[in-house]
Formats: C-alpha cells, sequence, structure tokens
C-alpha cells in the first residue's frame, strides 16, 4: 500500500482513539449537540479502523511467516503461509480504498430524471420516450416505485419532455451516471427511404431534497400559474384548474406538475423538482470548479456532453466517458442498464482513488 494512504488510515487510527477517549468521558453528554456529532464521526470512523486492525495483523503474520523462510524445517510451511497472508492483504487492500472514498452524501436518495428530446424532430421525441420506459424497467427489476411528475407529449407518441420520479434505495448512488446526451441513430418510423438518421436527447437525474437541504426560494420569485390538465377523456378527465405552472423569474425555470388531481399536491411536487433543479445548478457550478483539480473519468455530468450512443442496425450501444461497447441494445432499451451502471462506478471509483493517492 502506498505510504500516502497508510499515513491517512494511522491518522484515522489515532482520531479514533481520541473519540472513543472523548466519548467515554464523564461529561461527554453534557453538550448533546456536540456528543452526536462525535458519535457520527465514531460510526464513520469504526468499519475503516476495523479493516485497518486486521491489514496491521495480517502484515504481522506475513513478516513473520518470511522470517521462517530461513529456517529449512519450516520453509515449506512458512512458504504456504506467507501465499494465504499475501492473499489476504491484497484483499483488505482493496477493501481499505474502497472505504478510504469519498461519499456522495446524496446517493441514497431518490431522484427526479428529467428526459427532453433534442435534435431530430419526432424522431428524438419517440427516443426521449425509449429512455423513459428503459429507466422505468430498470426500475422495475430494482424493485424501486416510478410515477410521471409531468410530461409534455408529441404527436406520435414521444415526448418533448418528461420528468420521472424514482423512489428507492440508493437511486441516485446508480443513476447519477445518466446525466448527459444521449443519442440514436436508426431508420425512423417517418422514414420511406430506410435511411438511418441520428437523433439525441438529453437526460439530468436530480436527487430529491428533503425540507432540510431544500433550495430556499424566496415566494417573491416564483410565478404561479394554474390550467387545465391535459387527459384522454371520459370520466375520469380533469374539469377543474389542477395543474401546476410554476416559473422562477431570476433563472427563467419552468416547472409543471399535472399528475396530481389536487392543485395543493401538484404545487408541492412542482416546488420541489425546482428546488432540485436550482439544487443542481449549484452542483454543476461547484463541479466547474473542481475541474480545474479534478476531472472525473466519467465526465462531468453536464448535459451538453455526449455520453452513449445507441446504434440499432450494428445492436451496440457505445459508453463513450469510459470507451465501453456493448452488442445487447435491445436488452439495454429494455432496463438491463447494471453492467453499464457497474462500469460506470468502477471508473469513477479509480478516478477517486487516483485523487486520493495523489494527495
Amino acid at each position: 500500500m502506498k505510504p500516502s494512504l497508510l499515513d491517512k488510515l494511522e491518522q484515522m487510527q489515532r482520531r479514533a482513539s481520541e473519540l472513543d477517549a472523548l466519548l467515554a468521558a464523564p461529561d461527554s453528554t453534557a453538550d448533546l449537540a456536540r456528543y452526536r456529532k462525535l458519535t457520527r464521526e465514531q460510526a464513520e470512523l469504526q468499519p475503516v479502523v476495523a479493516l485497518f486492525a486486521q491489514y496491521q495483523s495480517k502484515s504481522t503474520e506475513l513478516a513473520q511467516a518470511q522470517a521462517l523462510l530461513a529456517d529449512p524445517e519450516m520453509r515449506e510451511l512458512a512458504q504456504q503461509e506467507v501465499l494465504d497472508a499475501r492473499s489476504a492483504l491484497d484483499a483488505l487492500q482493496s477493501q481499505l480504498q474502497r472505504a478510504l472514498l469519498p461519499r456522495d452524501p446524496d446517493d441514497s436518495r431518490n431522484v427526479f430524471v428529467e428526459i427532453r428530446a433534442g435534435t431530430g424532430g419526432e424522431e428524438s421525441a419517440l427516443f426521449a420516450a425509449d429512455l423513459l420506459r428503459m429507466y422505468v424497467r430498470y426500475a422495475e427489476r430494482k424493485r424501486w416505485s416510478t410515477e410521471v411528475v409531468s410530461a409534455s407529449p408529441s404527436d406520435l407518441g414521444g415526448y418533448k419532455e418528461v420528468i420521472l420520479r424514482i423512489a428507492g434505495e440508493g437511486v441516485y448512488g446508480l443513476l447519477k451516471y445518466e446525466s448527459g446526451g444521449h443519442r440514436v441513430q436508426r431508420v425512423p418510423k417517418t422514414e420511406t427511404q430506410g435511411r438511418i438518421h441520428t437523433s439525441a436527447a438529453t437526460v439530468a437525474v436530480m436527487p430529491e431534497l428533503d425540507e432540510a437541504q431544500a433550495v430556499q426560494i424566496n415566494p417573491a420569485d416564483l410565478r404561479i400559474d394554474t390550467f387545465r390538465a391535459s387527459g384522454a377523456g371520459g370520466q375520469h378527465i380533469n374539469k377543474t384548474d389542477s395543474a401546476i405552472r410554476i416559473t422562477h423569474l431570476p433563472t427563467g425555470l419552468v416547472v409543471e406538475c399535472q399528475d396530481e388531481r389536487s392543485q395543493h399536491r401538484n404545487k408541492a411536487r412542482a416546488l420541489s423538482v425546482l428546488a432540485s433543479r436550482l439544487a443542481e445548478r449549484e452542483r454543476q457550478a461547484r463541479q466547474a470548479q473542481e475541474a480545474a483539480t479534478r476531472k472525473s473519468l466519467v465526465g462531468s455530468g453536464d448535459r451538453s456532453d455526449r455520453i452513449r450512443t445507441y446504434n440499432v442496425p450494428q445492436g451496440r450501444v457505445s459508453e463513450h466517458r469510459i470507451n465501453l461497447t456493448l452488442y445487447k441494445i435491445d436488452a439495454i432499451l429494455d432496463g438491463d442498464l447494471d453492467e453499464l451502471l457497474t462500469a460506470l462506478q468502477t471508473e469513477d471509483q479509480a478516478a477517486q482513488l487516483a485523487a486520493l493517492e495523489g494527495t
């Protein structure tokens, strides 16, 4: 293991001992806010320190086994002990490296997935619908729940824009890599000459914030309009102006919600989406500043980035950020995203580890 990582682990070990002493003091609970802060820090350090203790113990075993190699009577036994200890140390080192990676506090959150048709006209809107179905099917595989918060349909059954809410365990941690530009190469249904067209759509994955973390929005900065939700007709058609459109005047961001029949619920959901969008703008601004010192291998998450191409005639999906090509386009569009997302996570962790080792 690199000396820089060993130094970090030894510092964490010393800090864990300090926390044990502080929390064992008779007056440790006199200041409850400080006590809670210390216990949280202790809980975060304990798993890493426990792994490091195993690593140190196994290092000692390795040194003892290597010392026995000089004894002819013990050499054969010592050789096996050396192999076992090295194997165990390699596994523990990998676990420690992953444990040292900085955690994104939003990884466990639910998300809003915003899909917008781009270049390509009606074909782009149909592609946006394909992406929506892909994420819904992936969520079903993960046993996550989904709901369409708002949608702007196109004439042929696609979407000019659609916002999907996905709720479950660790949703953002997996789907955050989907933010960016997606493009499809295929023969559109409207093409009579059989020519292949390229169309595009953008995806933005935003963590849903709780009330404590939500961006504070000044009511004076909002223009709120009500309108009648569109529907297919029949007995359940919305006969009241329950749909909500909120415009954030300083930024020009517009959010619509017409999924609920209650105007109050639509307003609450639209405000939640708006808060997530504003938080995402702040996140991207921070990422732009951090990019000067460390550029992630999986891209900045900027929606102008072209991250993936779906080539239907060749049956392939190309992930441009990590030079990965999979020939299973039907399965991927049907929600089989695990191989793609796992590869992106692995590259992201490798980039973070390289940055960690360089500090």
